[in-house]
């Protein structure tokens, strides 16, 4: 029997050993698939309260639009900071402090906060879950080997799209039970974050793939250990691996051996531009379903709150179905040896033009037809998180959360946008909320869907040039050798 199978598949040395996803892996991840449900949950309550928080607070479209955009004013900041600071702390620690903070800020609302603390209340928790998407994706990858991370991290990437699928049919049926109301949202949400940050308190821990120093010494550890079963059982230990950067094929092989590079170099790269622009449009379809989604549904299909609670999930149900398509999709290519660049990259701005075009076609339909096509548009561009896997392997662990936070943050930008760019759209198309209690009337309706339809068109075109400078420009392994070559230095 060989000494592989003699590990138990649990241990580090087992992990270490067979480059295989293992059990403490997996429940790691299945923490941070958790952490994404609250993240994107938090992000959609605002959208599913619209109406009564408009009617009850006095705001006009465009100043509920702001209210929006304004979760993202501190994203992208408080995310580069974090992302930079993940460098030198644990990965562990940094998700912790965030499940607190998010949960801390819903309670404000649930006390009775008029717009002032809506506002307020929204920029914090912007700032506070600006680092989420790179933070965990980094914490996952120190559980997996390089070949191995694609899945796990569309497996991540696939609960920020069950957040809203999960939260919004039970957050609709608080908002319509009269005695709770669209307060209650946000307690409840603020109760399910507490009840996560224990949970992680007891089971998160630094992989042995991390960079952090404890995580090293046990990969050490347990290779050296290897080393000497291998020894004794009379076969030949194998190598040290050493990167290569004159060599070909994916960088997935050696992304593990990358040394430090000028970060600056990296953000300089066309695959880093690629990345920003793409990540800009997925972005914008995010701000617009946690923002106007629901507000569309009731007004250009007229449902009921509890079926714009149902229906409103269906984008991120079409989402959650891409990204693990992709996911499985690209450790597949991967592990048979295709690059990066057409493992991720490629099949990153293939379905982000699938989603351009059916923006595009979006204005040009009504009722339920309009409605099915905005669910496979807006759908099909929640795959932001395979961009930062993808450039991740551009760099060494000790570089990766800074590269994807930095790639978050300036992204974000896109939902800054969205929710102002809609709202001020339907303002100028002379759209008025009707007062409380009281449906909008047809020619409202149509004022409503007018003025989105201008920002859909508009979506559409950027989503499929974009789409296409992915495809041609998305290349880690090409800007991974590049800089190896050129720039590498020990820091």
């Amino acid at each position: 029997m060989s000494t592989t199978q003699n590990l138990a598949d649990h241990t580090l040395r087992a992990a270490i050993a067979n480059g295989k996803m293992n059990r403490r892996a997996w429940m790691v991840t299945g923490m941070l698939v958790l952490f994404q449900i609250v993240n994107f949950a938090d992000k959609a309550v605002l959208g599913l309260v619209a109406d009564p928080a408009m009617r009850e607070l006095g705001l006009t479209a465009g100043q509920f639009g702001f209210i929006g955009s304004a979760f993202f004013f501190l994203f992208a900041i408080v995310g580069v900071i974090v992302g930079f600071l993940a460098g030198k702390v644990s990965t562990r620690w940094i998700l912790l402090t965030m499940g607190i903070a998010w949960a801390v800020l819903q309670f404000p609302m649930l006390f009775g906060g008029g717009a002032a603390i809506l506002l307020v209340t929204r920029i914090l928790l912007g700032g506070a879950e600006g680092p989420a998407t790179p933070i965990s994706l980094q914490h996952a990858h120190g559980w997996f080997n390089a070949k191995e991370r694609g899945l796990p991290s569309s497996v991540i990437a696939a609960g920020s799209t069950l957040g809203p699928i999960l939260a919004a049919p039970a957050l609709a049926w608080i908002i319509a039970n009269p005695a709770l109301g669209w307060r209650w949202a946000f307690g409840f949400l603020g109760i399910f974050g507490l009840l996560w940050s224990v949970g992680w308190l007891l089971v998160g821990r630094d992989g042995p793939y991390s960079h952090s120093k404890a995580s090293q010494a046990q990969a050490k550890a347990g290779a050296i250990s290897l080393a000497e079963d291998q020894k004794q059982a009379g076969q030949k230990p194998e190598p040290a691996a050493e990167f290569k950067p004159q060599g070909k094929g994916s960088i997935a092989d050696s992304s593990d051996l990358l040394k430090i590079v000028p970060i600056r170099r990296v953000l300089g790269s066309w695959m880093f531009v690629a990345a920003v622009l793409a990540g800009a449009g997925c972005f914008w379809a995010q701000g617009f379903l946690t923002t106007w989604s629901p507000k569309y549904l009731g007004s250009v299909v007229a449902l009921t709150p509890e079926m714009i609670g149902l229906v409103s999930t269906f984008p991120w149900v079409i989402g959650a179905i891409a990204l693990l398509v992709l996911g499985f999709g690209s450790r597949y290519l991967m592990k048979r040896g295709v690059t990066v660049r057409w493992a991720l990259g490629a099949l990153f701005g293939a379905t982000l033009l699938i989603s351009g075009i059916c923006f595009s076609i979006l204005p040009f339909l009504s009722g339920y037809a309009a409605v099915a096509m905005l669910t496979l548009g807006a759908g099909t561009a929640m795959i932001y998180p395979l961009a930062p896997t993808a450039i991740a392997f551009s760099v060494c662990s000790k570089q990766r959360a800074a590269l994807m936070a930095t790639l978050t943050g300036l992204a974000s930008v896109g939902g800054v946008v969205a929710p102002a760019m809609v709202g001020g759209l339907m303002d100028s198309a002379g759209y008025i909320p009707s007062p409380k209690g009281v449906a909008d009337s047809a020619e409202m309706a149509g004022l409503l869907a007018q003025g989105m339809n201008a920002s859909f068109g508009m979506i559409g075109i950027y989503l499929v040039v974009v789409g296409i400078f992915c495809v041609l420009m998305l290349n880690p392994d090409r800007t991974a050798r590049k800089l190896q070559t050129s720039f590498t230095f020990t820091g």
